[in-house]
């Protein structure tokens, strides 16, 4: 699965499950829980999503804001996480 692939498969799950609102203009580098964009709350259901779909499982203490605040940061934790395998 290439980045470009990755980025839009986690843009729509953002827009769709997060941010509830597929119409949203979504930047790849908008913070989302930093800003106040997406409850922090929300970070266990991006784990789960990248779980399922990606088959690919982010330990908890990795699922912060610091590291998934972005598209892209989502993306490349993904991304990363794959190619360890």
């Amino acid at each position: 699965m290439d980045r470009n692939e990755t980025m839009q498969k986690v843009r729509a799950f953002t827009l769709k499950e997060l941010l509830k609102n597929p119409d949203y203009v979504l930047k790849n580098d908008e913070p989302l829980f930093s800003s106040g964009l997406i409850d922090s709350f929300a970070m266990a259901q991006v784990g789960v999503f990248i779980e399922t779909e990606f088959n690919l499982y982010i330990p908890d203490p990795e699922l912060t804001v610091e590291n998934m605040d972005t598209v892209e940061q989502i993306t490349d934790k993904i991304l990363t996480g794959l190619a360890e395998r």
